[in-house]
């Protein structure tokens, strides 16, 4: 039997649709069943076969019966990373078992107003996964009624609102709500409460810094007019504890620019558990041995690098004559071009967009750096 399961794929800043396609054949002959992938599956969708396998017999919802298994992820010219396919290909077994399990014959047939997504552990425990964010957004924009993530992401895929979001902390919660065993309760959160509720709390605070009049001069005009700003001086004279309580000065985020910025670190894996949104500006400050890849973003599986982590924020390069030329001329372009773009033989991707600063109205991405004296 053939079923369909609808998740999400992140390929960088963008999110794509995925209909996972399940068969299941029963096997006749004596020979081992076989399980194949297609559609460009990556190592960890392929690993998926024996997590999602042993999930299913220790949660209880083993298909007993011997099955050869195929499973499709269209578009297959789209490539498929991560462990955030487990869940879905969880349900799609079970769903495309029907005859084994009679209780999926109605939920087969409903199964597509839903989007699934999620990482299993091998006793059947749901473990989070990046960019739910971005897969919450894309399932609202394309009108489903729900997604299933586990637990830890529920808050930040209920930033979305119109959209019914399930946290799930086992495989077994899932099932049991698909079947009308037992309900999961839609995580709601009100997201402008939340978001004005965290605007003040900074963990560092410029209202702390005592004397230095001057240079706190120099600060508030930098963070008034959007500009660059080179610190020198000897060490310990307070480059570094001023410029980490840089954004507590800064305008307050716009729930846009907090969307923004809290996708991006929702891809990177960013977001601690339980985040909602981030509610104050980013500060980023990589030590002088970054690569010019991690700086600017990049990499074999796109990822966003620090530039984009201060999106809205601080970059922070301390002790700036140690970093390599190399790191340093890929400023370059982000600072001339306001965004970010990394071109490479399998993508071109444009990582962040930064505004061009106004005398009028103050930019909130700034980028610092400090250096010592000699």
């Amino acid at each position: 039997m053939l079923s369909t399961i609808h998740s999400v794929s992140i390929n960088g800043l963008q999110a794509t649709r995925v209909l996972i396609e399940v068969n299941l054949e029963k096997l006749n002959a004596q020979r081992d069943p076989f399980f194949v992938m297609v559609g460009l599956p990556d190592n960890a969708v392929k690993e998926s076969r024996t997590r999602v396998r042993t999930a299913l017999q220790n949660s209880g919802y083993h298909i007993r019966d011997r099955y050869d298994v195929a499973v499709n992820f269209a578009p297959a010219d789209v490539k498929k990373e991560g462990s955030g396919f487990d869940l879905p290909l969880a349900i799609g077994q079970l769903c495309a078992a029907a005859d084994e399990k009679p209780a999926f014959k109605t939920v087969a047939k409903e199964i597509g107003r839903y989007v699934f997504l999620g990482e299993l552990g091998l006793n059947g425990e749901l473990r989070p996964v990046r960019g739910v964010l971005l897969a919450a957004i894309l399932a609202r924009k394309m009108g489903y009624e729900g997604i299933f993530v586990p637990a830890d992401n529920a808050r930040e895929a209920a930033v979305v609102d119109t959209l019914k979001v399930y946290g799930a902390q086992h495989l077994g919660e899932v099932i049991e709500h698909l079947t009308g065993v037992k309900a999961i309760a839609p995580t709601v959160i009100n997201t402008r409460e939340v978001f004005y509720a965290a605007q003040n709390d900074f963990p560092f605070d410029f209202s702390e810094v005592k004397g230095q009049e001057n240079v706190k001069r120099a600060f508030e005009i930098a963070a008034a007019g959007g500009h660059n700003i080179i610190l020198i001086g000897s060490p310990g004279c307070g480059k570094s504890m001023m410029a980490k309580r840089m954004p507590s000065i800064l305008p307050p985020l716009t729930l846009h620019e907090s969307l923004e910025t809290t996708q991006i670190h929702s891809i990177a894996g960013k977001l601690k558990q339980q985040d909602t949104l981030i509610a104050i500006r980013p500060f980023q400050s990589p030590h002088h041995t970054i690569s010019d890849v991690a700086l600017i973003g990049g990499g074999t599986n796109l990822q966003p690098g620090e530039i984009s982590l201060a999106h809205n924020g601080v970059l922070f390069l301390d002790e700036f004559p140690e970093f390599s030329k190399k790191v340093l001329e890929t400023l370059r372009q982000p600072l001339e071009d306001r965004q970010i773009t990394i071109s490479r033989a399998k993508y071109t991707a444009t990582l962040a967009t930064l505004p061009t600063p106004h005398a009028a109205v103050p930019a909130p991405r700034v980028w610092y750096s400090a250096i010592e004296a000699v």
